[in-house]
Formats: C-alpha cells, sequence, structure tokens
C-alpha cells in the first residue's frame, strides 16, 4: 500500500510540475518552453464552446498573437487539483498593454496529459473578449 502512495504521490508531483511549467513559460512569454509542455496533436478549446485550436503549430500562432498585443502577458496557477492525468487549475492572469495599462483577468483550465505526460487537451473556462477589449482600447 505504501508503494502505491508514494507512486501516486509521485505522479501528481509531475502533474503539479509540467503545469507550473506551462504557466511559468507564459509568465516569462517563453512559446519554446510553453510548447514543450505539450503534445504534438494538442488540441486547446480557449475557451471552451469554440473551435479547438490543433497542432503545436497552431499553439505557436496562438501564443504569438496575443503576446503581440501586449507589452507583457503572464498567467500564476493558484489551485491545481490533480486526477489521475487531468488538472483542473485556477489561475489569475495579468497584462500589460502596448499603451501601459494592466489588465487583470482569471479562469479556470483543465488539463488532460498523454501518456508521455505531456499535455494533450486543454479545457479553458474564461472570457477572452474582457482581456481583448482592454488591450485594444
Amino acid at each position: 500500500m505504501a508503494e502505491l502512495d508514494t507512486a501516486i504521490n509521485q505522479h501528481e508531483q509531475q502533474v503539479k510540475q509540467l503545469v507550473a511549467d506551462y504557466f511559468a513559460a507564459t509568465r516569462a512569454m517563453d512559446i519554446e518552453a510553453w510548447l514543450k509542455t505539450m503534445a504534438p496533436n494538442i488540441r486547446s478549446f480557449d475557451p471552451v464552446g469554440t473551435q479547438p485550436t490543433e497542432g503545436l503549430a497552431a499553439m505557436r500562432q496562438y501564443f504569438a498573437g496575443i503576446a503581440g498585443l501586449c507589452k507583457k502577458i503572464g498567467m500564476t496557477e493558484q489551485s491545481i487539483f490533480v486526477c489521475g492525468n487531468q488538472a483542473a487549475v485556477k489561475w489569475a492572469g495579468q497584462a500589460v498593454s502596448r499603451a501601459g495599462r494592466t489588465i487583470s483577468f482569471e479562469g479556470i483550465d483543465v488539463f488532460c496529459l498523454n501518456p508521455e505526460g505531456r499535455i494533450q487537451e486543454i479545457l479553458a473556462y474564461w472570457d477572452p473578449q474582457v482581456l481583448l477589449r482592454e488591450l485594444q482600447a
């Protein structure tokens, strides 16, 4: 039983580290580090209810598009809940517009990992229009 608990705890820590790496890459605006957390055939519903962004090339374009609107942008994980190969994460984000205005936003992401420990799917629950309106104002 102790061996099973140890294996579960190690797996949970690995998932939490991957999530931490994902969010740290957003704060550093490091697209390469961000993409390294993902499986080659990633699917991201950002936000849920929209058509998915699929594959690393499309994710690169997505990240570059948002980063291009800001002087700085990043998200910080506030709470991480791991269940098997999935993690639900409450996060808070902050951006600085090209005009120098600070914008705060928040949401919840659900990450589904593949057997290799990379993000296979992202379900993002937030309202990107709040951020985009402020960045374009």
